[in-house]
């Protein structure tokens, strides 16, 4: 029999939860036989160690190919069940306020005119940028479609309709410096104007806001803590679908 840890860590119930979706896909396409059961093609999934599609192979006695493919179905019939922004809405009316923030996943699959695109000034590399939202103790909610690395972040927040939704609906949301400007429902700190001095009032709303706010690193670690999106190998296009993966498999874990 053969083992492979690269995805052990990942509890029982939520490989079930995949084995269960692979199940359903291939008896409503039709398909007769695979190479691997569905409870294999689930363990296969390698978004938590990142591990390359040849050793995925080497490991669960497949052609390189065929791990691809295996791989890439699981990942689009997970992201299909992530929480839209509308739904992500609706849970957090559910909580007291939340945390926006922005992360950025690095990735070294770039070539062609684009590539400038991707490159983020602030963290100097090549990546995507991610915004998310997290509850008040950093339990992710909700993640959006990704956005080249350039891009700042009151920009993404903008362009996914975050603001917006967050402000219609009254939501109290806390966000960095990063988000000066948004208005409307996103609370952020007080800046330094240059040449002068903050206000002791500020300085204590800035300690509290910044408190608060520190929770929803966790939510950017909870993220990260699936090692393909510390350095993906594939290309940007592919890490919307990626990211939305990991936000449904995080959910079915809690």
């Amino acid at each position: 029999m053969l083992f492979y840890r690269a995805a052990l860590d990942l509890s029982r119930p939520t490989l079930t939860f995949v084995a269960d979706l692979v199940r359903e896909h291939r008896s409503r396409i039709g398909s007769r036989w695979r190479a691997l059961s569905p409870q294999r093609q689930a363990l296969l999934v390698h978004l938590r160690h990142n591990d390359t599609f040849a050793r995925l192979a080497a490991a669960f006695g497949i052609g390189t190919a065929t791990a691809h493919r295996y791989v890439t179905e699981v990942i689009a019939l997970l992201a299909d069940l992530a929480p839209d922004l509308r739904k992500a809405m609706r849970i957090a009316q559910r909580k007291a306020y939340v945390i926006l923030d922005g992360t950025l996943a690095p990735t070294d699959r770039l070539s062609g005119p684009n590539d400038r695109l991707y490159y983020s000034g602030k963290h100097h590399r090549h990546g995507v940028n991610i915004q998310f939202l997290t509850g008040p103790h950093g339990e992710p909610i909700w993640a959006s479609p990704v956005l080249p690395g350039s891009t700042h972040d009151l920009t993404a927040a903008r362009v996914h309709g975050i603001i917006d939704a967050l402000t219609s609906r009254a939501i109290a949301c806390y966000a960095d410096k990063g988000y000066v400007g948004a208005g409307g429902a996103i609370g952020t700190p007080y800046k330094r104007k240059k040449g002068r001095k903050i206000g002791t009032r500020k300085k204590l709303f800035n300690r509290h806001h910044a408190q608060t706010r520190a929770l929803g690193e966790q939510g950017a670690a909870t993220l990260k803590s699936w090692h393909i999106l510390r350095k993906a190998r594939c290309s940007p296009s592919r890490m919307t679908t990626i990211v939305q993966a990991i936000l449904t498999l995080h959910h079915q874990a809690r």
